[in-house]
Formats: C-alpha cells, structure tokens, sequence
C-alpha cells in the first residue's frame, strides 16, 4: 500500500496472519505475544508504512502530557506580545497528540516571581517546559531540578552561553547578533568617524540580576573594539516603567555626550528614546524586533535599522519539539537552532 493514511490494524493482522487483538497488543506494548509474532509484525508494520494515531491511543490510555511554558507578563505593544500567535498555534497542534500545553507568566522585573513561576511549573510535574532565561543565577538552580527530575527543557529568544543540558534552543545566535548589530551601526565608516557610540540599555531588577542581552552585549563590544579600538562606548540606563523620567536621563546623558552621532539598543525597546530623538538629536540608530512603535519609528526615519525575528515560530517550534519528543520519542536534530537575523531598514518593511 502506497497511501499510510489508509493502512489499519485490520490490513496488518491480514499480511501476517494474526489477529488484529494480537497485531493491538504490539502496538501498545502489551504483553501475551511471542518474539516470532512480535517479528512478523515489526516487518509489515516497516513494509505498509503503518502510522498509528497516536493522539487516539494517548486518550485510550488516559495519559495527559503537561508542558510548562514560564513567559514573562507582557503589555500590549511590548515584545512578550509577539510570541502570542505562535503560542496558540503550538498549544493547538500539541493538543492534538494529547499534550496539554500551560502558561505560566510573571513579572519580567523582579527574579522573586520568576523564580515563584519555576515553582509553579514543577507543582504541575511537567513532562516538558519551555522558557527564556531572564535571570542567570536563578535559571541555572532551575535547568538544574528539571535535569535531576529528567525533565526536557527548551530555551527561546536566547539562552546563557555556558548551558548543556537543554534538549534545544530556538532563537537568534546571541553574540552573533549583537557583532551584527554593531556593524549595522558603523556601515563600514573610517574609524576617524566614529568616535563615541551611545549605548542606552534598560534598567531591569534592582539588584542587576536580569540580563538577558549579555552576550549580545559582548558580540557589539567585541566588534567595535576589533574595527573601532579608539571609539568610546558611553552607556546609560533608563527605566520602561517609568516613561516621564526617560526625557530627563537622555538629555543629561547627551548634554553630557555631545559628540555621540551613533546610538544603539541590544533590545526590543529603541522606541522608547524615539519621541527624545526626534525633537533632539539626529543620530545612526540601531535597535532589535519588529514592535510595532519600532516599524513606524523605521518608517520616519529616526530609526536607521532593526535586527528582526520571529518568536511567535521559536515559540511554535519549541513547543513541537518537545511534543516530538514526548509522543514519537524523536529528539530535534540540532541542539541549537539558530534563526535567519532579518535586517529591517525603511525601504523593505
């Protein structure tokens, strides 16, 4: 038989002379059945292309499949948003082979409740979680119960440089994204030209314990240090919750920094220090994500470029990478898979 959709229980036991009670049992690894039958069963099962529902047999058997996925709580208009299509696309296509797919979100800024999120997923006795790890340290204590307890993980968005044990990442390479970034930045300018880069990066917790961009942060040194070793890398920090004081910080900081004509972000938040731009200081700028406050900032042009992904598909692929693995057994080819950095500028978007 040339079409899988059509072969049955019924047509294997028929090719081995078997019954279909026989044939069932294989299939569900029962007991009660000779390792010459289990043989002959094996073989035609490989010759028909025989593909059990495996959904069907999930819910025969009573067995739901929990897989945690810990996000961080996201307004409207903010990054977090984005992977939300992608969310519902994975939980759909997961329920379908009976795995149940729970989010769990927290407060971006404050490691107590990411930590408090990890504990909630572990309550559920997952069979899998998916995450971005936000807070180094606390990350690290968690990756390390979901190995003791032999829990697959995956990471999206990026992952700490130094981890092993994931079943897999998807995402843009992190220090390969942030060397993009300052290349964007420079366009291949003399090294007379550029002579101070301001960096403006977010003020997350208050102890510094969240810092997601970190080796992003090392690729965009690492480039301008190898390209640009007399450029000066003036950062300052400004705080997206509290939006009335960000005017004040920037114009101390470029009152300070006249001479700064180069202007990036590692995040997704350059449209914050966009309404400061235009009023006061035209510079090269580069920032990351396809927000949609950033789009239109690329479109007027106060923005030079964004370096885009896609975490609505790194979410959806987690998600059907553990679901591979929990219900066919199948492990993703690649540990680390690393998506296409798209470079938005006004005329492509």
């Amino acid at each position: 038989m040339n079409n899988k959709e059509k072969v049955t229980i019924k047509d294997i036991a028929r090719h081995t002379g078997l019954s279909k009670g026989t044939v069932d049992r294989v299939l569900h690894n029962r007991e009660g059945v000779s390792k010459k039958s289990y043989a002959k069963i094996m073989k035609v099962i490989e010759e028909l292309g025989y593909e059990p529902n495996i959904y069907a047999s999930l819910l025969a058997r009573n067995e739901t499949k929990v897989v945690a996925v810990i996000l961080p709580h996201s307004a409207p208009g903010e990054f977090w948003e984005l992977v939300e299509p992608g969310l519902l696309k994975g939980i759909e296509t997961a329920g379908k082979m009976g795995i149940e797919v729970r989010k769990i979100d927290y407060n971006q800024y404050d490691e107590s409740a990411f930590i408090a999120a990890c504990n909630t997923a572990m309550e559920m006795k997952p069979a899998g979680v998916v995450l971005p790890p936000m807070f180094k340290d606390a990350t690290a204590d968690f990756t390390a119960r979901l190995r003791e307890s032999a829990v697959p993980y995956v990471f999206i968005d990026t992952k700490p440089e130094d981890e092993q044990g994931h079943l897999a990442y998807f995402g843009m390479p992190p220090y390969k994204s942030g060397y993009l970034c300052a290349s964007i930045l420079t366009d291949g300018r003399e090294p007379q030209e550029v002579k101070q880069i301001g960096v403006i990066r977010i003020q997350r917790d208050k102890l510094g314990l969240s810092d997601p961009t970190i080796s992003r942060r090392e690729g965009f040194i690492d480039y301008i240090k190898e390209n640009y070793p007399a450029c000066k890398l003036d950062f300052v920090f400004i705080d997206p919750n509290k939006p009335k004081e960000i005017d004040g910080i920037l114009e101390k900081f470029f009152s300070e920094n006249p001479d700064i004509r180069y202007v990036a972000m590692y995040n997704s938040r350059i449209h914050l220090i966009v309404p400061f731009l235009k009023r006061h200081h035209k510079c090269r700028v580069v920032g990351f994500d396809s927000l949609s406050a950033n789009l239109e900032a690329l479109r007027d042009g106060t923005v030079t470029a964004l370096i885009a992904q896609r975490p609505d598909e790194q979410i959806s692929d987690a998600i059907s990478a553990l679901t591979d693995l929990l219900v066919f057994g199948k492990a993703p080819a690649v540990q680390d898979n690393y998506a296409h950095m798209n470079i938005l500028t006004r005329y492509n978007i």
